[in-house]
């Protein structure tokens, strides 16, 4: 999911510490908040392989909000705690197993979603959050938002999912060059494919696991730079050419790519529609659904789907939009589902 998308999940995560400014006005519809540096970081151990790390922002006494990264491999980056008002939150970032700088980084050892979902629960406890929390999560930080609230919905204040994608087997894996890229974008996706080696004649997320669990580091890196430029060709509605070569920089891509074929080729360890059929579960749970209509990545039928199992949902299309957390359109959609909870 673009940083929050599997297309765009196989970049390193920023420097969380980079979050600096002072200015605690409410901006403008289409502004983000500037946010004072984190009170808190740290490392949770939460079994015998991982350490999860976390930051805190915001006002230790605000309404606490968990705010789950996109990937499965991407981890948080700064941006994501700026939908939130730092007076009035407690924003909970952290990088899941093996993402960002959790240790060990890049591990697919006890690594999947009821894993995930554990974490997160291990951590509203570890910080000593009672009482409900609002959870926001785009492309597959929606996925795992839906799985925690559904396993704890009595923790669960509300959700505010964007580019929903539910793991069922009715979604086609675009975010790995699948059918939506290789329609709209084919030149991007025959520059992929010429990055591949002869012996991967197609671009299947088990194959590609054994690739990015191997030792040859150069081909690792020549085909993750080639698959991150599709995605953000595909995951962005207006992609420039100077956006697409530059891709996620100098990061090493490598580590979350793994991860991002752990779970794909495990159909990230959930059951066929197993997110629709157990969303009952959230009846009364507030939730806002947000999608761009040119979703490449993840098409608006999934956030359809799920607001039909969810009458009480609010389902947001914005219309000049794709993936891409960071469009204009995007943006206003969030900002305003945030201040519903504020």
């Amino acid at each position: 999911m673009h940083r929050t998308s599997l297309a765009l999940s196989i970049a390193a995560v920023a420097s969380l510490l980079a979050v600096a400014a002072t200015a605690q006005e409410r901006p403008d519809s289409a502004e983000l908040f500037a946010v004072n540096p984190p009170f808190k970081t740290g490392y949770l151990k939460v079994d015998e392989v991982h350490e999860l790390f976390y930051i805190l922002l915001g006002n230790p006494k605000g309404k606490p909000v968990f705010v789950l990264h996109g990937g499965p491999g991407v981890g948080s980056y700064p941006r994501l705690a700026q939908y939130f008002n730092p007076d009035k939150f407690l924003i909970v970032l952290h990088d899941q197993r093996g993402a960002g700088r959790s240790r060990p980084a890049g591990e697919i050892r006890e690594n999947t979603t009821p894993h995930l979902v554990a974490d997160i629960e291990r951590l509203r406890k570890h910080l000593g959050i009672d009482g409900k929390a609002l959870v926001f999560g785009g492309s597959w930080g929606s996925t795992l938002a839906l799985a925690y609230a559904e396993t704890h919905p009595k923790h669960v204040r509300g959700l505010i999912l964007r580019g929903v994608f539910t793991a069922s087997e009715a979604e086609p894996l675009n975010g790995f060059v699948g059918p939506m890229p290789r329609t709209f974008f084919p030149d991007a996706a025959a520059e992929f494919d010429t990055a591949l080696p002869p012996e991967l004649a197609s671009f299947e997320p088990r194959t590609l696991l054994e690739l990015f669990s191997g030792d040859d580091k150069a081909t690792q890196s020549r085909v993750a730079t080639a698959w991150i430029r599709c995605a953000v060709k595909a995951g962005k509605l207006h992609a420039s050419d100077e956006e697409v070569q530059r891709g996620w920089g100098d990061d090493d891509l490598v580590p979350g790519a793994r991860i991002d074929c752990h779970y794909a080729a495990n159909r990230f360890f959930l059951e066929d529609d197993q997110l629709l059929r157990e969303a009952s579960k959230l009846k009364d749970i507030p939730v806002t659904i947000i999608n761009g209509r040119y979703d490449m990545i993840c098409p608006p039928i999934t956030a359809w789907r799920l607001h039909k199992e969810l009458p009480k949902s609010k389902l947001i299309i914005v219309e000049e939009a794709g993936h891409s957390e960071g469009e204009p359109g995007i943006v206003q959609a969030l900002l305003a589902a945030v201040a519903e909870f504020e």
